[in-house]
């Protein structure tokens, strides 16, 4: 699922963590950050932040609910 325009990250963060299963980030070269993991989120945050844009993300969650809740965040947003 591609995200785009994220305006809470701490918010999101949260959306992400109460996920049951694994969600991941897929970089633009095709490498795979566990977005539940600490550290991925602050590599995560860092690049989001060099640049100052999200212009898009890639996320993949492999538990169906946990892919109704980052939809229904960024309805929400």
């Amino acid at each position: 699922m591609k995200i785009q325009n994220i305006r809470d990250i701490d918010k999101f963060f949260k959306v992400v963590d109460s996920c049951k299963g694994k969600v991941e980030l897929v970089t633009g070269e095709g490498d795979r950050l566990n977005l539940k993991s600490k550290l991925s989120q602050y590599v995560s945050l860092a690049n989001i932040f060099s640049d100052g844009t999200i212009d898009e993300l890639e996320i993949i969650a492999y538990e169906p609910e946990d892919t109704s809740r980052l939809v229904n965040f960024m309805m929400e947003g």
